[in-house]
């Protein structure tokens, strides 16, 4: 007898067609079938050793989280309530060019450091692995949910180039190619940059081709956070369309928004630059988060050339008077490349965690505020906090527009990303409410989308981006990830003010046919694995 029998639910398959009543089947892992309208036909209705009553609740394929930054809480919190909580049952690591693989222990270290204000010191974690695979297998060892890799590009220029802002010899380019070769054959999903951290950024146009035409020929995908995404935000989306297209390269854009005051209601042009390409066969496609503020680092405001050499140069030269005054100008009247090309404002930059408690005050608060309460000029609170926390400060950045997260959220290409940093004491809202927050508020409260194309954007699209064919639908023989929600009342439960709030609605979510959630709670199930890429 099967193991699991789920009893009268209303099917929304993933695929964006209308949902319909029935009883699934699960066992070993799989849906084994599917009865349509058992009740209604008065027809063999099917038993297993457990029957789950599903009356009033939507059955949808588990949620794929294309934009994730749990590359190390996925091994701290076997937990990992933050995602497992909202119906994700699969997560895209090693985004925006910095993840911990491939690595060498110079590399390792100076990763580690960079990125600490998305994942930790890591300090609570055993390094024991330094290349792709020995990073997934570390994953299979088991976790709270599935996790897909992309080869982070930054770190693969750190290991052959170093942190220099210059041109890769063409020696240093054939070990680019091969580490990311490499990468792609121990089961990376395709390759991410980070254009506007270093050492990603310096990476020039011919350089990156020639990476995504390695990521290419194994059938893998280039996920860019690009060069801009405020002043020259769409040349920096067309950056990236010619790039791919010359290399032949699928293209998926990372966090696709338009910020900035610059950029206030043109979604509109965004979309048409990528209809331009789809119409021409370009292979396209991207995520977002539905809010409007961003969340990155406070040191990724810097300019580029005072990031060069590390995060010990940084530091350095924040600490040099006359060099910190040449960043301040930069930042304050010329419009850095870190924040985008445009002066920054700092009333829209809010500490939301930082890596010593004892600067905790911080949290909460814009850089304004705080300097307004200290008696100071902003800059002068935030270079102090830079150099206090030792770059570790992760920020909110209020700089988005809604009519844009609409727009864009609409689009036929389009999926979800949490881009969630799980890090501080007050983080993005987002890192514990996108899915929800997608259902409850643009679904069911505005109508921006049905709950069937919703459903298609966060499940099927991302699987078939991934190159996954037995996962992001409710299909008999697709592997049993699957989310259980209620239509009428699943909410993010997450907001601005208590962002670690867990969402409501999801009584059910099952990854490889095992309860993670049950009854609205975890269970102890490490049920995820590495998923690894299907060869072309």
């Amino acid at each position: 007898m099967e193991e699991l029998v789920i009893r009268d639910a209303d099917v929304v398959d993933g695929s964006g067609a209308d949902s319909y009543r029935a009883d699934v089947v699960v066992d070993g892992g799989r849906i084994v079938s599917i009865v349509k309208e058992a009740a209604a036909a008065g027809c063999q209705r099917p038993k297993a050793r457990r029957e789950l009553d599903a009356e009033g609740l939507v059955l949808s394929p588990g949620f794929v989280d294309m934009h994730a930054h749990s590359d190390l809480a996925l091994l701290r919190d076997p937990d990992h309530s933050a995602k497992a909580a909202q119906g994700v049952t699969l997560e895209v690591i090693g985004q925006d060019g910095l993840s911990y693989a491939p690595v060498d222990d110079r590399t390792l270290g100076e990763v580690r450091r960079a990125i600490a204000g998305w994942n930790g010191s890591g300090d609570d974690i055993d390094f024991d692995w330094r290349t792709v695979g020995e990073y997934l297998d570390r994953l299979d060892r088991g976790i709270a949910v599935n996790a897909a890799y992309l080869i982070p590009q930054g770190t693969v220029r750190a290991l052959a180039v170093g942190w220099e802002g210059r041109e890769a010899t063409p020696r240093e380019l054939d070990r680019m190619r091969q580490l990311v070769a490499e990468g792609m054959e121990q089961g990376a999903v395709g390759m991410s940059s980070g254009l506007t951290y270093t050492p990603g950024m310096y990476a020039q146009d011919a350089e990156l081709t020639e990476l995504c035409r390695v990521v290419a020929s194994y059938g893998g995908y280039y996920c860019p956070h690009h060069r801009s995404y405020g002043a020259g935000a769409l040349e920096a989306y067309r950056e990236m369309v010619a790039v791919t297209r010359q290399a032949g390269c699928s293209l998926h854009l990372a966090h696709a928004t338009m910020n900035f005051g610059v950029n206030k209601g043109r979604a509109p042009e965004l979309l048409a630059l990528l209809d331009e390409a789809l119409a021409e066969g370009a292979d396209i496609s991207l995520d977002t988060y539905p809010y409007t503020p961003g969340c990155t680092t406070l040191a990724a405001m810097l300019p580029s050339w005072a990031s060069e050499g590390g995060p010990e140069r940084v530091v350095e030269r924040l600490a040099d008077e006359e060099t910190a005054e040449r960043i301040r100008h930069d930042l304050e009247v010329t419009g850095s490349d870190g924040c985008h090309g445009v002066p920054i404002e700092w009333d829209t930059i809010e500490i939301s965690g930082v890596g010593d408690p004892a600067l905790a005050d911080y949290v909460g608060r814009t850089v304004q505020e705080s300097a307004d309460r200290r008696g100071e000029a902003p800059w002068v609170t935030a270079r102090g906090l830079l150099l206090a926390d030792r770059l570790a400060p992760t920020i909110l950045q209020h700089v988005g527009h809604e009519e844009n997260v609409r727009a864009i959220m609409r689009h036929r290409v389009h999926t979800g990303g949490s881009d969630g940093i799980l890090q501080g004491a007050k983080p993005h809202p987002r890192a514990y409410g996108t899915f929800p927050h997608y259902l409850g508020h643009y679904v069911r409260e505005l109508g921006v989308l049905s709950l069937e194309e919703c459903v298609a954007h966060l499940t099927s699209r991302p699987a078939a981006r991934l190159r996954l064919p037995d996962r992001g639908l409710v299909r008999e023989g697709y592997v049993a990830d699957l989310v259980l929600f209620d239509p009428a009342t699943v909410a993010a439960g997450s907001s601005f003010a208590e962002p670690r709030v867990l969402p409501t609605g999801i009584p059910y979510v099952l990854v490889d046919g095992r309860f993670v959630i049950e009854d609205g709670r975890r269970t102890d199930a490490l049920a995820g694995r590495a998923v690894r890429r299907t060869p072309a």
